[in-house]
């Protein structure tokens, strides 16, 4: 009975230092990857930061008459949910899609209707299963986001828009902090009625030429492209950190199992080998 039992915490052991070299393995990899992608979204940053302020300063012109600022013909609420391709990221696609759910919820419960624009196999395979109305489906892209599918996404949602058969826009994303921390968060991207700068009142009155109209729709297509790249590379950095830890984690859990699993093994051992003196002892008083 100790020798099957010391064979099957052996072949546990093995087991688990198996694991324990492919969770290794996956953790490096997140960790090579991870610096890349935060600099990649510390990059995009400043770029979308100062065409944000140009778009507060655009919308806050009194004069100002757009599709894209008008908030009538709500009915239809687009979201724009980023998870993963892949899991073993601790909780990172469960945190994000249970925003996006509850988030669908609120909207259905105030008479509304949600269509999905989803990002990565995680997001599509869940609201695929739960019969969402999908325009579209993007995944593979967060190594190379390229132009193309950004024009993509930005004509799909003006287009739209103009055929009034959605009235917002709200993106869901995780958004990278820290290398311990990911926080889910929503914010609305347009209609753009509650877009606010506050340096915007201290600057002077600007004219634009040859209309404020004008340069407002020719920069909506980049707003687009460039608040969904980069909630795309900072949604990826938070992926790669989320499964660094979750990867990290597994391999403590491993040692500490091979440690309690090694200290059965010797116990066992110990134990058949004090039976084994026993017995042999006892059989040569017998022979005395």
């Amino acid at each position: 009975m100790a020798t099957a039992n010391m064979k099957a915490v052996k072949r546990r052991i093995k087991s688990v230092e198996s694991t324990k070299q492919i969770t290794k393995a996956m953790q490096l990899v997140a960790s090579s990857k991870l610096r890349r992608a935060k600099e990649k979204a510390e990059g995009a940053r400043p770029f979308f930061n100062t065409l944000y302020e140009t778009m507060c300063d655009l919308s806050n012109d009194r004069a100002l008459q757009s599709l894209f600022l008008s908030p009538q013909f709500r009915k239809t609420n687009l979201l724009i949910v980023i998870a993963g391709d892949r899991g073993l990221a601790g909780g990172f696609n469960h945190n994000v899609l249970k925003l996006a759910q509850s988030r669908c919820d609120e909207i259905i419960a105030n008479g509304n209707k949600v269509k999905i624009l989803a990002i990565g196999k995680k997001s599509i395979e869940y609201f695929e299963k739960r019969g969402y109305d999908v325009l579209m489906k993007l995944s593979g892209i967060f190594d190379n986001m390229s132009d193309d599918t950004l024009a993509e996404i930005s004509s799909m949602i003006m287009t739209k828009m103009k055929m009034q058969e959605i009235g917002s826009v709200e993106l869901i994303y995780t958004t990278f902090v820290s290398t311990l921390n990911q926080e889910p968060m929503s914010i609305k991207v347009l209609p753009i009625e509650t877009l606010t700068n506050n340096t915007s009142s201290a600057k002077g009155v600007t004219v634009y030429e040859p209309s404020v109209e004008e340069l407002f729709e020719s920069l909506i297509p980049k707003y687009l492209s460039g608040i969904v790249y980069s909630a795309v590379v900072d949604s990826y950095a938070a992926e790669l950190a989320a499964r660094r830890n979750a990867m990290e984690n597994a391999t403590d859990n491993a040692d500490e199992m091979i440690s309690k699993l090694s200290l059965m093994y010797n116990r066992a051992r110990q134990a058949q080998i004090t039976q084994e003196l026993t017995e042999i002892m006892s059989g040569s008083l017998r022979n005395e």
